[in-house]
């Protein structure tokens, strides 16, 4: 065993970490893109989305290629030369130095610990085609909406995150806010929390904060908030805004606040197809779970713009994933991980990070799951406990039924975004092997 990690460390040491282009290399690769857009593209300039049309590669790649810091294939800028008809030449790339290359290497290949947004230079974040390309797409167009929906730890803010560093790249204000870290108090007065909202998009954008100059008693709370992104954000910067609202169903356990908040937000989506200004502003929603609580369906942002629904890995991204965690597998290991987790991305993760640092074998896995699992295990409990009256017992049902389960709807809908349901036709099975043996033994402890 030693030697053949020994082998393998070698093994990275040797590893080339691909070529960057030259100074001379990108003015010549600017200069034959900038004369494209003159005679092609009415002198626009060309999106990524155009440019990963136009070489065949993914946009990802492309951010590589033109911010010459990281090293990709020599054969992927032949590639993009080719694009605009040049050839590269020896002169328009270079291999960064080798003892670079072995620190870069090293840290990227070290197994990354699974907790929360996965970074954005992370080489374990696993795109999901066509999504990213489609939001990338959809963000850049006035007053767009993107609303992306999955269970907790599914990469909703992966995703969100790197939506609003492509929107920042293509020149837009990008600002993040996470209602979760919204005090409770806040929930309770519609005043207060439009001005924390407003104060937080200000800061997000670098600029002073200007309530006092903004906020009128006599218009009300959302009237006032709508003139400050009005006269003053939006009109203070000279590009987009986009917001990522992240954790947005937090709203839903305050369902008078979560009504206003969100008509606004409608109506704000609705300005942009009228008024210049308002197409200026971006919407990223990102929540858990379906809403739940009565929304005016002509006052709603949950069923305008881009629908995302994030999906489970599939075989092959599980594979794709186990490869870049120095894993040698074939479908039939994938399978078996599967068959115990499904394609839930943090449960996959883990085992695959525990298995990357070689501190558990796969069989120990698949025979005592609770191994590495038992700390997401309880986390699953605590969550059922401490949630409303009810939520745990209507699990148990799930769980101990040979076959799918009717359920409150609000219960199902919780359930869901916790991950441990999945929805088929308003019925309710467990979403993996994992969750379904660990509560059913423990159901069967706690009600006999």
């Amino acid at each position: 065993m030693m030697r053949v990690m020994a082998q393998g460390k070698q093994g990275r040491h040797r590893r080339r970490r691909g070529v960057i282009l030259t100074s001379q290399g990108l003015k010549k690769l600017q200069k034959a893109k900038t004369e494209a857009e003159y005679k092609e593209n009415f002198g626009h300039r060309y999106t990524l989305e155009a440019l990963s049309e136009r070489t065949g590669l993914a946009v990802d790649t492309l951010m590589k290629v033109f911010a010459s810091e990281a090293g990709v294939d020599k054969q992927t800028l032949k590639t993009c030369f080719s694009a605009f008809d040049l050839i590269l030449e020896a002169n328009d790339y270079y291999r960064p130095e080798p003892q670079n290359e072995l620190v870069e290497t090293e840290r990227e290949r070290e197994p990354e610990l699974p907790e929360g947004q996965v970074p954005l230079d992370s080489a374990f974040y696993i795109e999901r085609s066509p999504i990213e390309f489609n939001c990338y797409k959809a963000i850049l167009q006035p007053g767009a909406l993107i609303r992306i929906k999955a269970p907790r730890q599914m990469g909703k803010t992966s995703l969100m995150s790197r939506i609003l560093d492509y929107a920042g790249k293509e020149r837009c204000q990008t600002v993040p806010i996470n209602f979760q870290l919204a005090d409770k108090g806040l929930f309770q007065d519609l005043d207060r929390f439009l001005q924390w909202f407003c104060a937080n998009v200000s800061l997000g954008a670098q600029l002073p904060n200007c309530l006092s100059r903004f906020w009128d008693e006599l218009f009300g709370s959302k009237i006032s908030c709508k003139i400050y992104f009005e006269q003053y954000l939006l009109a203070k910067l000279d590009r987009p805004l986009v917001l990522g609202l992240d954790n947005i169903d937090w709203l839903f356990q305050y369902p008078e606040l979560a009504d206003d908040f969100f008509g606004l937000l409608r109506a704000w989506h609705e300005e942009a197809k009228n008024r210049e200004i308002w197409k200026k502003l971006r919407l990223v929603v990102v929540h858990s779970t379906e809403v739940y609580i009565p929304l005016n369906v002509n006052q709603s942002p949950f069923n305008v713009g881009l629908p995302i629904d994030l999906p489970e890995f599939t075989p092959e991204e599980v594979l794709d994933l186990a490869k870049r965690y120095g894993l040698n597998w074939s479908t039939q290991e994938v399978e078996q991980l599967m068959a115990l987790v499904g394609g839930q991305p943090y449960l996959v993760r883990l085992a695959l990070y525990y298995l990357g640092r070689k501190e558990v074998t796969l069989e120990q896995i698949l025979s005592s799951p609770t191994s590495i699992y038992s700390n997401r295990l309880q986390r699953q409990l605590w969550n059922l406990q401490s949630k409303q009256s009810g939520l745990a017992e209507a699990f148990a049902r799930v769980v101990m039924a040979g076959e799918p389960v009717e359920l409150d709807l609000i219960d199902a809908f919780k359930l869901q975004s916790l991950g441990l349901v999945r929805l088929q036709g308003g019925r309710a099975t467990p979403s993996c092997k994992l969750y379904a043996q660990y509560f059913r033994a423990y159901f069967n402890n706690s009600y006999h």
